[in-house]
């Protein structure tokens, strides 16, 4: 051969960097396998990288494996998954790095790894870019443990370049996104569900004017071909080892991971809200199931009392609570029915909508529908069956009275929180969400971790269009990080929120960081609108499914209105 190897033992030999070109000798020599343990990118464009040599490795009939190894310590963790691959991938294997110096490194380190008589564990570090001499470093056991657990990183055949974490709208479109970018990148979505729903359209069901089957497809059929679903729930990330565990006990493997599962719902801070949900006059449209129930309640009360409620921020979606008050509302205006209707609006803020430009045209809807808005007024009890709903209501001196109101139909939104497997992981940051820099989308600890959607700790408005622009952020940001460029993309905080204040109008409200509003149209912001009534009922639907899902990065631009 014209590459240089050096035989450690039967089956393993060690190289230094290959190329393409050479992959061929390489299988003639009868290879089975190779290891690549050199990082992509250490030499920009002129190293092949892990993806280039896996696909004309694969032609070949040779296994390929990519276990990078940074300059600096070798984790027990690497030690143990190259004895892994040593023991289940067929032989000769070929390891290679830049000058070999760390595929040797890793095969003395697992032959040589003992505990001292201190009860420490002897660790070599990787050589130095030039191939120096190594060096050693020790690392205590806890007295709890006096050996290193040791969890296989994952099945070494579905080792991915990303890893995406949620099968949503955050989810789907930045794998498409990513992929438009780069076509061979080998991505897996992790999610459990197997349906995939357009939420935008839950109010409008809930309001009589959409169709529930229109807002549901089969997850498979909206997952970007070529990409791999794994179809189980995540339950805690080691970054420090790049690893992903799921619920099924298996660990995935990346080298770069986007976090995007959504909010919970968390129903349960309600009391006796889960058990009276769907009857008794209790639904809610940040629910599936229930916003036809939205619907049926609407049609058939005739008189009586109808709240609405808004729990603490973080909600996604903050204009969807009173966006079902004015659905309603409209519908027993238009049908004679509001005089006799009380409506009251409970929401637990200490202001009708967050961007203030957009407050005085909603207070002018509230005065039609001669609607009641109580604010600082927190939903915590439900007493389904007597019809009655508790609310904690604080005063401007922060005192909080419990007040009981009875109720013929109660529109709740649940209080919203960071998945648990998010917030008790290192990813998150105090509030429990994964942490972010709000501007690169990047997690400010993991430079290889992105995230998006509802999960992320951005201040903005938690929205499936928030969600259509960041994907923008998420893909070249990660790409620039991959490719060891400085990050230039930088997310303004855009949210939109259509606010539909009747059927047949709506409130185009689009908003960055700080409430400075970015509208996409040439058109009046704070004005209602039959154009955006067209938009968000006609086209938004349209785009999303056969745009953003798609990888087609419309209408991701905005303009700024001071």
């Amino acid at each position: 051969m014209s590459i240089v190897t050096t035989k450690l033992d039967e089956k393993l030999f060690v190289t230094s960097q290959i190329s393409v070109d050479d992959l061929a000798e390489i299988a003639s020599a009868g290879y089975k396998s190779i290891i690549c343990n050199r990082p992509d990118h250490e030499e920009g464009e002129t190293q092949p990288t892990s993806l280039e040599l896996e696909k004309a490795a694969r032609i070949l009939g040779i296994n390929f494996i990519y276990l990078p190894i940074e300059i600096g310590p070798i984790s027990t963790r690497k030690i143990e998954s190259f004895n892994k691959l040593l023991i289940e991938f067929p032989g000769p294997i070929l390891a290679f790095c830049n000058t070999g110096n760390r595929a040797r490194a890793l095969y003395e380190l697992n032959k040589q790894k003992k505990i001292s008589e201190d009860g420490e564990e002897s660790v070599t570090a990787a050589c130095s870019w030039t191939g120096d001499a190594l060096e050693t470093i020790r690392i205590p056991h806890t007295s709890r443990d006096k050996s290193i657990s040791v969890t296989a990183a994952c099945n070494w055949g579905n080792s991915f370049d990303i890893v995406v974490i949620g099968g949503g709208a955050a989810g789907i479109g930045v794998t498409a996104s990513l992929l438009r970018r780069r076509p061979a990148l080998r991505i897996a979505i992790v999610e459990l569900c197997d349906k995939h729903y357009y939420q935008p359209a839950w109010t409008l069901v809930g309001g009589g004017a959409y169709d529930m089957a229109r807002t549901v497809r089969n997850m498979a059929d909206v997952i970007p071909p070529k990409v791999e679903w794994i179809r189980a729930a995540a339950i805690g990330f080691e970054p420090d080892n790049n690893l992903v565990n799921l619920a099924d006990g298996r660990s995935i493997g990346y080298r770069q991971l986007i976090v995007c599962p959504g909010i919970r719902l968390a129903w349960e801070k309600i009391e006796g809200l889960e058990e009276t949900l769907g009857k008794n006059g209790v639904t809610s449209n940040y629910h599936s199931d229930l916003a036809p129930y939205t619907w049926h309640l609407t049609k058939n009360l005739k008189s009586g009392r109808a709240l609405f409620t808004q729990p603490p921020m973080p909600i996604k979606c903050a204009g969807a609570p009173q966006k079902a008050m004015y659905l309603s509302s409209d519908y027993w205006l238009r049908h004679h029915m509001l005089e006799d209707i009380e409506v009251e609006f409970n929401t637990a803020g200490a202001v009708l909508f967050g961007v203030a430009d957009f407050v005085p045209p909603l207070m002018e809807y509230v005065k039609r529908y001669h609607a009641k808005v109580v604010f600082n007024s927190n939903l915590v009890k439900v007493e389904g069956a007597k019809k009655i709903a508790s609310f904690d209501i604080e005063d401007s001196e922060g005192n909080v009275t419990r007040i009981e109101k009875p109720f013929d139909m109660l529109h709740v939104v649940p209080p919203q929180v960071a998945p648990d497997f998010i917030s008790k992981s290192p990813l998150a940051d105090a509030s429990g969400f994964c942490e972010v820099n709000p501007k690169t989308l990047q997690h400010p600890r993991y430079a290889n971790i992105f995230s998006l959607g509802d999960v992320c700790s951005s201040p903005n408005a938690k929205t499936a269009a928030a969600a259509r622009k960041q994907i923008v952020i998420v893909a070249e940001n990660l790409q620039a990080a991959k490719e060891g460029r400085e990050l230039c993309n930088s997310y303004d905080g855009y949210g939109a929120c259509p606010l539909t204040v009747e059927n047949g109008k709506v409130v185009l409200a689009e908003f960055g960081f700080g409430g400075k509003l970015l509208p996409t149209f040439s058109l009046s912001p704070t004005v209602p609108s039959r154009f955006a009534w067209f938009l968000k009922t006609k086209l938004f639907p349209w785009l999303y499914w056969n745009g953003m899902l798609k990888g087609r990065e419309w209408f991701t631009r905005s303009t700024s209105v001071s």
